[in-house]
């Protein structure tokens, strides 16, 4: 059997009196488009943020290729290649597009900060930047302020800056949140170019997302990992449709 890339034993997490990572365990393959899913406070985002590095558990333990990393800081993981996005961004609207993309670039060599010259006008920054662009359908506007960008462009410039890692997982929290009904199908097709080439955990609400693109599905209620199966599993299991599709068991 092979090994989970990402996997977590036993995770716990309170804020005060509430507990919302309720001993977790859970096992991400390589390669596999892994969903997690759950009603609004099931305490998803808490728990990919104990992933990310960015929350620290109270007790448990997260390992990534093999590795503990459960005290590790969150660059420490990026450098190992667990990269999140879609949260907090941390693009400069004022840059350009391939300017926030170089950044993204130099972020990832020794001794990247040269705050003399803009990364953007450096070769052998511009060259990746852009090429990333190209792949995620923003070569058009690659000369364009980032702050003028739509929030389905936002987006793309936001996954672009986590490839710029070299990442082997993407942790993505809710990447169609926001999205237009235009902006909807160029997210999901360019998620689809990503499977089978990174491992991903991702957050979605959108089931129709979910389903199209999850080679497995776990279900979080009020913190506790419920079930995990494939989508199939997902649709027909009694407790999952009642908590969570909103579908009577009866039905």
């Amino acid at each position: 059997m092979t090994a989970p890339l990402l996997e977590c034993v036993d995770l716990q997490k309170a804020f005060g009196a509430l507990q919302v990572t309720d001993h977790v365990s859970l096992a991400v393959a390589p390669g596999e488009v892994h969903a997690l899913i759950g009603p609004n406070g099931a305490g998803k985002t808490t728990l990919v943020g104990q992933f990310a590095g960015e929350i620290s558990p109270d007790s448990g333990t997260i390992r990534f290729s093999g590795r503990d990393i459960t005290a590790l800081s969150t660059d420490r993981r990026a450098r190992l290649g667990l990269a999140r996005t879609f949260q907090i961004s941390s693009v400069f609207g004022s840059f350009s597009a391939a300017g926030n993309a170089a950044l993204a670039v130099q972020a990832t060599e020794p001794h990247s900060f040269r705050f003399w010259r803009r990364a953007d006008r450096i070769e052998r920054l511009r060259r990746p930047a852009y090429r990333l662009l190209r792949e995620l359908g923003l070569a058009e506007r690659s000369e364009s302020p980032a702050g003028g960008l739509s929030h389905g462009e936002h987006r793309q410039l936001e996954l672009a800056m986590a490839l710029a890692t070299k990442p082997t997982m993407l942790l993505l929290d809710e990447p169609m949140a926001g999205l237009g009904s235009d902006e909807t199908p160029a997210m999901l097709a360019l998620l689809e170019r990503l499977k089978r080439k990174l491992t991903i955990l991702l957050i979605e609400h959108d089931m129709d997302v979910v389903f199209q693109l999850a080679d497995r599905i776990s279900v979080l209620v009020a913190g506790r990992l419920l079930v995990t199966g494939t989508p199939d599993e997902i649709r027909a299991h009694p407790e999952v449709r009642a908590a969570y599709l909103g579908e009577d068991e009866a039905d």
